[in-house]
């Protein structure tokens, strides 16, 4: 079991809301001419938070920095897929200037999670690479 819960994680909880509110999104008209683009951009948003989760769960800071880092690639996927749904018109310009405000948040709560984890195993190398408390 990992050392703390993921949802004492703000960057989860950020990620989370996201990830619900483009699902909400993606149920209406204008992703209904674009089912592929749908489902690609509820993937690639719901794999950030279900990575810090699973990241969470390890005791390792070494593991919990790889699962982060696959956040960050996912969340630089679900960047595109939301240009992609506002150039194709599935996406009102003005709810993307939103989605992609937050995603941005979401992406700089990660690098500075993800410089922290670094750091401690920086710290904790000696310590054999475990948590050194929660974040």
């Amino acid at each position: 079991m990992g050392m703390y819960s993921f949802r004492r994680l703000n960057v989860w909880g950020r990620a989370h809301e996201l990830t619900v509110r483009v699902y909400h999104l993606t149920d209406g008209a204008g992703f209904r001419r674009y089912p592929g683009l749908a489902s690609q951009l509820r993937r690639s948003l719901a794999a950030i938070p279900a990575n810090i989760a699973e990241g969470a769960g390890h005791v390792s800071q070494a593991q919990f920095n790889r699962y982060l880092e696959i956040a960050i690639a996912s969340s630089h996927e679900a960047m595109y897929h939301l240009l992609l749904a506002k150039d194709l018109g599935a996406l009102e310009v003005t709810e993307y200037a939103q989605l992609e405000a937050r995603l941005i948040e979401v992406q700089a709560k990660l690098v500075l999670l993800r410089r922290r984890i670094r750091q401690g195993m920086g710290r904790n190398a000696k310590k054999g690479d475990q948590l050194a408390s929660p974040l």
